[in-house]
């Protein structure tokens, strides 16, 4: 399985992004998926989860009303929009699949992708 991530870049305070994930080398629509984020010199932490379906979602506190995970299961992509971005947003975003079910726990995803820079400008 490979997650290749893309939509970052440099976004003033109060705009929007939006980041992909497309998944190969085996069934998407099997995997819940998930976006965690990783500010410079701090842990890497939960962002949003999509079951397969689509059927249940979860968000971090700090980004409910602003940020909207989705899917395309034809498309084999996961998306984050992100909108009303903050200076604290800014981090490197990782898009997660697990084959058991939705979790804010990154030790249960069994695959990643590279990482794609999100850097909010005030």
């Amino acid at each position: 399985v490979q997650l290749q991530a893309s939509g970052g870049g440099l976004v003033q305070t109060g705009g929007s992004l939006r980041l992909s994930c497309a998944m190969s080398g085996d069934n998407f629509s099997t995997y819940a998926m998930a976006w965690f984020r990783q500010a410079p010199g701090k842990e890497r932490l939960f962002v949003a989860a999509i079951s397969w379906s689509g059927g249940s979602i979860t968000y971090e506190d700090s980004v409910k009303g602003r940020f909207t995970i989705s899917r395309d299961n034809a498309k084999n992509t996961v998306y984050l929009q992100m909108d009303s971005l903050k200076a604290e947003d800014t981090a490197v975003y990782y898009c997660a699949a697990d084959q058991w079910g939705t979790s804010s726990e990154r030790y249960e995803y069994d695959y990643w992708g590279q990482g794609t820079l999100v850097t909010v400008s005030s």
